[in-house]
């Protein structure tokens, strides 16, 4: 039988941690002049994978 692969977009995307799943913030590469540094700073704080998508991406990564 042949080797479980990894998703590589999924790879580039989340970062597994004890128990849970990091992942990135959308809405802050550009267009950052007309936004408050309060939600410029809350935008590079860290964010989590929901519950409820937490079984699609450990199976994109083949844990599951």
């Amino acid at each position: 039988m042949p080797k479980m692969k990894t998703n590589r977009g999924a790879a580039k995307r989340f970062k597994l941690k004890k128990n849970l799943i990091k992942r990135g913030s959308a809405f802050k590469s550009h267009i950052l002049t007309k936004k408050s540094p309060k939600r410029k700073a809350n935008l590079n704080a860290p964010h989590y994978v929901h519950s409820s998508n937490v079984k699609q991406v450990k199976q994109l990564f083949c844990l599951m």
